[in-house]
């Protein structure tokens, strides 16, 4: 989705405080200004197409209104940065995001972490895989020899997909851990590179055989599992990446202090088993926004790989243009 895209949907979105669309206006001290909101729109990363999502967030936003108060309305979007982008403008006021647009969340959208993800088996992380067909000819060789060094040696005989720019395992992670690091452009070197825009998207277009090989989460893989289990079936996981911090849950910074402590009650406490299956999770623990500076740190480490490999730059601006890259990167480690 271009920028001009995001502009002309912002402008459409009810920017009325009185019927609590927006509180871009409201002060995080102010329990007044709280009293005055009827509803919370509540972003749902595009994991997964909305009717697979419905009968997953629903009964979650039930609990979840009834906990805070007022209701809680799932705000379903088709592309991560639609949601950072509804967040910025006020019609989303608290989201489910991933660990890379979380970063540009705060850096666009006044987006505050408050709490983190707890998988089912207890950790506070999950994995980016590459995947493929089974029923394809490629598969056995590419488990055989790792799929990242056989991704990286065909290129030029494979279709590929990624998830989309703005997600972290679909996007970030394999590009800096199989491309970055090895001196490769993705753009340049496959047969034809897609962006399939969602982890579900991802995972079809290999059961389908519409594409070789695509990126996905486990995560993803697992609500596969539940959603079209005869799809599942057909996919071969072929390379893991390491652990990625779980998804964060943000708010809006100006959100009343009251009705952010309501979240964190309900956030930190909420642990119906039949609810959180679905999502794979056993819960939610505090956080604060410094767990995800891994994840700032692979987007610098990832810009200083290609940066090394870029030609069109004169050795003097490509010298300054790693010095500013590494003194961020410095400062990320300090804080």
């Amino acid at each position: 989705m271009n920028r001009r895209l995001f502009i002309q949907q912002a402008s459409l979105f009810t920017l009325t405080l009185g019927s609590a669309k927006i509180l871009s206006a409201c002060t995080s001290s102010s329990s007044s200004d709280a009293a005055n909101i009827k509803e919370i729109n509540f972003g749902v990363l595009s994991t997964e197409s909305q009717v697979n999502q419905k009968p997953i967030w629903e009964p979650f936003a039930a609990a979840m209104s009834k906990e805070i108060g007022i209701p809680i309305k799932p705000f379903y979007v088709t592309q991560y940065a639609a949601v950072i982008e509804a967040m910025r403008f006020g019609k989303v006021q608290v989201a489910w995001l991933g660990g890379k647009s979380y970063i540009q969340a705060v850096q666009m959208a006044n987006a505050e972490a408050f709490a983190q993800v707890i998988s089912g088996d207890g950790t506070k992380g999950y994995y980016s895989h590459l995947i493929v067909n089974k029923d394809n000819l490629i598969a056995a060789e590419a488990k055989a020899e790792g799929g990242d060094k056989y991704v990286i040696k065909n290129a030029g005989k494979l279709t590929f997909a990624f998830n989309e720019p703005n997600s972290t395992s679909g996007f970030l992670v394999p590009s800096y851990y199989i491309f970055a690091k090895n001196n490769i452009d993705p753009k340049k070197v496959f047969k034809r590179l897609i962006f399939a825009g969602s982890h579900e998207a991802c995972a079809l277009a290999v059961a389908n055989k519409k594409v070789d090989i695509a990126t996905v989460s486990n995560e993803g893989l697992g609500r596969l599992e539940k959603t079209n289990p005869e799809a599942r079936k057909k996919i071969e996981i072929i390379w893991q990446s390491p652990m990625i911090p779980s998804d964060p849950i943000a708010y809006r910074q100006d959100l009343p202090a009251d009705l952010k402590k309501k979240f964190q009650n309900f956030f930190y406490n909420y642990k119906d088993e039949k609810i959180l299956e679905p999502f794979k999770i056993s819960g939610f623990a505090p956080a604060d926004d410094k767990i995800w500076n891994t994840i700032r740190e692979l987007e610098i480490a990832k810009k200083i790989e290609e940066t090394k490999s870029q030609g069109d730059l004169s050795e003097q601006d490509k010298k300054q243009k790693l010095a500013q890259l590494n003194q961020q990167l410095n400062q990320i480690k300090k804080n």
